[in-house]
């Protein structure tokens, strides 16, 4: 009958679904094993290789930015530093004329020659030089200062002595004191950098006999 044979034929289609479903099914696996097996591209959870260049590159400018920084501080220091060095105060020495008494026992004048820094807490020593003995240097005294106890001011000038022993005043005082050196040491802070002490040595200065009265001064002023 023709309902026999339809349902006969069922499970012949029945058979051929299932396995075609089957292989199908099966090739899919296949196909899924095969991919699972592939080597997968790794997604690194670091930042790209472009970044971290930029990342190095940002760093190495901001190195560059600081060093550029403190080069720059450090030329502005030392430009400030000899800008102060070209404008320290430079003395002028000047000696009163040997009138009375022992040519070594007179006044000498030293002039502040800087327009804009005053010499502060200045420092006078004398030193005498003489042929077969030994250096002479002895401290100030008498120093004089007319604008502060300590100060010398720009454009001012200070008085002081040189107390040298007794000893040198014999009765051919002009004739050792012909034959000998005399050399001015000072000693005052560094204008604007106060931390540092600033020396300027001065000399030689020789008596002058060719002047009446005879006076000390400068051997290329002579």
């Amino acid at each position: 009958m023709p309902g026999e044979k339809r349902a006969r034929r069922k499970p012949v289609h029945a058979w051929y679904d299932r396995d075609y479903a089957t292989s199908q099914h099966g090739s899919i696996d296949r196909q899924a094993l095969m991919l699972s097996n592939k080597p997968t591209r790794r997604t690194p959870d670091d930042p790209p290789l472009q970044q971290g260049l930029v990342e190095m590159a940002t760093v190495g400018a901001q190195s560059v930015l600081w060093l550029v920084l403190a080069g720059a501080i450090l030329a502005a220091v030392a430009g400030g530093a000899v800008i102060a060095w070209s404008l320290r105060p430079v003395p002028l020495y000047l000696s009163e004329r040997v009138k009375r008494g022992s040519p070594f026992d007179v006044e000498f004048w030293m002039e502040n020659t800087s327009a804009w820094f005053p010499m502060s807490r200045l420092a006078i020593r004398c030193t005498l030089v003489y042929p077969g003995a030994p250096d002479l240097a002895v401290a100030a005294n008498d120093v004089q200062l007319p604008g502060h106890a300590t100060d010398l001011r720009p454009g001012e000038m200070a008085v002081f002595k040189c107390p040298f022993p007794a000893t040198l005043k014999g009765t051919d005082e002009t004739g050792v004191a012909t034959r000998a050196e005399l050399y001015f040491q000072i000693e005052y802070d560094m204008p604007v950098f106060g931390l540092f002490r600033l020396s300027d040595d001065r000399g030689p200065f020789v008596l002058n006999t060719r002047l009446l009265p005879p006076r000390w001064m400068g051997r290329s002023d002579r």
